[in-house]
């Protein structure tokens, strides 16, 4: 399964490490130079230049990448809820 995360940019399900509040998140100390290391190392995308609102960390083929996106934490969250509540769903014969 997929996760839409804007602007045309899809992750499997299974490639994500964690979904993060970007203003909540940044208030660390730690968080801050977490995500200035990887934007030095080019490990950051940034899916628009919209004002970014969560990060998406997600390991792919052995790499980790850092998706900024536009979206809420929240959207992305329910986004998820809801592929998981139809593929959950029993379809009748």
């Amino acid at each position: 399964m997929y996760l839409h995360l804007g602007n045309n940019i899809i992750v499997r399900f299974c490639d994500i490490v964690g979904i993060f509040d970007l203003d909540r998140s940044t208030v660390s100390k730690t968080c801050r130079k977490y995500l200035s290391n990887k934007e030095n190392n080019s490990k950051i995308i940034y899916i628009n230049q919209k004002l970014p609102k969560s990060f998406v960390v997600c390991m792919q083929n052995g790499k980790e990448k850092i998706y900024i996106s536009q979206l809420t934490s929240e959207t992305l969250f329910k986004r998820i809820k809801s592929i998981k509540s139809i593929r959950s769903r029993k379809v009748p014969l």
